[in-house]
């Protein structure tokens, strides 16, 4: 082989050595950058589920701060029950409501005359507690605020008609209209004797609020379903397909033999 040949091998072998340290580095590079987007990216991701996780331990103004104030004649445990009825009658219905609910106020359209009657009679006690758990579903407020004013409606003596009043005017689902005080109090206006200074300030004030989102925490830590739970002497009957205001009737008729 020519001295040629062999410096021309020579210099091919040193320029293919260049080549291959210049991929080597540039492979280097390539990883690194990778590396390192996945870093940045692992900590995007970290600080994020950090401002989520401290979002959700802050008071995001969904609950009242306060002590809990238990609207006038609660009953039960912590007071979380508004009763209505006689206090000696033999048959409790113990009704898990949110005034949002359109479950609860389909409830309430079929039941609502016999559970008057019931009451009436001396035959039933009803135990409402109130719960807000389209809130949680869909956002807002309203069922909170609703409950609020129910509980100041029990501090006037109007729960019961101010109740079916928030169900006669229940806006939809997904709407919360029931979430504005002057909505509430307008309302209130088809109770006669309700709208007073003290109704409003109750209302506007949020009085009862912390109790109510106590009502709810208690609802929340019970093995309900959802909204309405309705119970006859501690037993479900709200999924009994075979319910009618009749049978309502008749069972509290035996309870009461």
């Amino acid at each position: 082989m020519s001295e040629k040949n062999r410096e021309e091998k020579r210099t091919a072998r040193e320029k293919l050595a260049v080549e291959r340290e210049k991929h080597k580095r540039a492979e280097k590079r390539r990883r690194a950058l990778i590396v390192g987007s996945a870093v940045v990216g692992v900590l995007a991701l970290a600080a994020v589920v950090g401002v989520i996780a401290a979002s959700a331990g802050k008071d995001d103004g969904s609950e009242a701060s306060g002590p809990a104030v238990a609207p006038s004649g609660a009953q039960g445990k912590d007071a979380l029950a508004i009763p209505v009825g006689k206090e000696g009658a033999k048959s409790t219905l113990t009704v898990w409501e949110d005034f949002r609910c359109p479950a609860c106020k389909g409830f309430e359209q079929a039941y609502r005359s016999t559970i008057h009657e019931l009451t009436g009679a001396g035959q039933l006690k009803v135990e409402y507690h109130l719960a807000t758990i389209i809130d949680g579903n869909m956002g807002g407020s309203g069922s909170r605020t609703a409950a609020n004013a129910a509980a100041c409606a029990q501090d006037a003596g109007k729960f019961t008609a101010y109740h079916d009043v928030l169900y006669d005017n229940q806006p939809a689902e997904t709407d919360d209209a029931f979430a504005e005080n002057d909505k509430l109090i307008e309302l209130a206006g088809k109770v006669e004797g309700l709208d007073t200074p003290e109704f409003r300030r109750c209302v506007t004030e949020g009085t009862h609020d912390s109790w109510v989102d106590k009502s709810d925490s208690a609802f929340q830590k019970g093995d309900f379903q959802g909204t309405p739970t309705v119970l006859l002497d501690g037993k479900s009957i709200y999924g009994d397909r075979t319910m009618t205001p009749e049978k309502l009737k008749q069972m509290v008729r035996e309870a009461n033999a």
